[in-house]
């Protein structure tokens, strides 16, 4: 069950969003990703929770990615009680990742930032020995820590510390955002409009990974957010 990355969305629809593209680059590259839900989404505008997760089956089979896991975490009004941490622990010490990407630390959704907090704690928790955790079958699982977590940048402009080069799957991640259709622009919908169900807001999704590409000289970009130095073997490995 192991795999190189782990990333990790509040609500479905958050990884396709702000960090498909990197996982179809590092899954063309040969590496493995898993994705975690931690809620159903259901306080969503539009759609609902069973809607939700079979958009997210279909969005993961588009980016190629058979594991994705969804949690019952509560939409919404989630605090970052124990049992919390322990369930997305258990999920870390089941896939052990290399790498982690998590929700934006500060966003427009409250949500967002609240998540990305909590799975900087599970995280560190997942390598403490005394915390237990069990699989599955009810097995106590082994401690297990990522190298680093990476929070993608959502709604906010914040300022990026890194920026990946996803310019050959830039339609791909758009076919995977697509995929959650009960939530962006449909001209056949009776339901309410929210912040991203109109036209413009998957203009938007371009045009903000243009902006981080063209930082970085490329035509469209991811960008991240880290809470410690990166550190690199190979200066010319950079761009």
């Amino acid at each position: 069950m192991k795999v190189d990355i782990l990333a990790i969305g509040v609500h479905p629809d958050d990884v396709e969003l702000s960090c498909s593209g990197t996982l179809l680059k590092q899954l063309a590259l040969g590496h493995s990703a898993a994705i975690l839900d931690l809620t159903e989404g259901e306080l969503g505008t539009r759609g609902n929770a069973e809607l939700r997760k079979k958009e997210a089956r279909k969005a993961a089979d588009i980016l190629g990615i058979k594991e994705r896991t969804i949690l019952n975490i509560p939409d919404g009004f989630f605090e970052p009680s124990e049992h919390y941490k322990k369930q997305i622990a258990s999920v870390v010490r089941k896939y052990r990742p290399e790498i982690v990407l998590a929700n934006a630390i500060d966003d427009r959704h409250p949500d967002h930032g609240r998540a990305a907090k909590l799975v900087y704690d599970s995280c560190f928790l997942a390598g403490l020995n005394k915390v237990q955790t069990f699989d599955e079958s009810g097995q106590a699982q082994d401690r297990w820590r990522p190298r680093a977590i990476y929070n993608y940048i959502q709604d906010k402009l914040l300022l990026a510390d890194i920026v990946i080069d996803i310019t050959p799957y830039m339609d791909k991640k758009m076919e995977s955002i697509l995929a959650f259709s009960s939530q962006f622009f449909d001209p056949e919908s009776n339901e309410a409009s929210s912040p991203i169900s109109g036209a413009d807001f998957l203009e938007y999704i371009k045009a903000r990974a243009r902006s981080y590409g063209r930082q970085i000289g490329v035509e469209f970009g991811e960008a991240y957010t880290v809470s410690r130095p990166v550190g690199v073997e190979n200066l010319l490995e950079l761009i």
